[in-house]
């Protein structure tokens, strides 16, 4: 496959402006920076092969994003099946995860939201992450989503009306 110079100076654009934002987002969803990396690597696969196909850098930007963020959560819930068939055939209980740092409470905090924030329904879940940790604006989530502004704010707002619940019946306080 041969590409132009503009091409790869588009690929090269979208790349390094949109690198960070989805590892940070790919990260957050799967937990493991070395799986994060290689969903990364296999989006701007994708990207590098579907590239001609977007218009400009803003709508390769929310491509971008909408394919790693979907890579990540296919790839936490086919985990979550595995695990689930693995206990079920050992009749193994499940252990809670937790992190190598458990001793702070910091690190118990974070693991009680993140188990919280997984919790959630799709739909909550997809905008919380994209708002809190991949600190995209209401706009820019809509974009990723494919839904209004309107609708992003509205789940924002369950999201985090609901997290407040699983983790008040946890004892869990965030400071603000």
């Amino acid at each position: 496959m041969n590409i132009s110079r503009d091409e790869q100076s588009f690929f090269n654009q979208v790349y390094t402006a949109v690198f960070p934002l989805l590892f940070r987002v790919v990260l957050r969803i799967v937990g493991d920076q070395e799986t994060a990396e290689e969903i990364c690597h296999d989006t701007f696969i994708r990207f590098y092969q579907h590239s001609r196909t977007l218009p400009d850098a803003d709508q390769a930007r929310y491509w971008v994003l909408r394919v790693g963020k979907n890579l990540a959560f296919n790839l936490t819930k086919r985990r979550g099946r595995e695990r689930n068939a693995f206990e079920k055939a050992f009749h193994e209980p499940r252990r809670p995860s937790r992190p190598a740092d458990s001793d702070t409470l910091e690190a118990e905090t974070l693991s009680l939201v993140r188990s919280a924030v997984d919790k959630l329904p799709t739909t909550l879940r997809d905008v919380i992450v994209l708002k809190e940790y991949g600190d995209l604006s209401y706009g820019e989530i809509a974009q990723v989503l494919g839904i209004t502004v309107g609708n992003v704010k509205v789940r924002v707002h369950r999201a985090r009306e609901r997290l407040a619940l699983l983790l008040e019946e946890k004892n869990v306080h965030i400071p603000q």
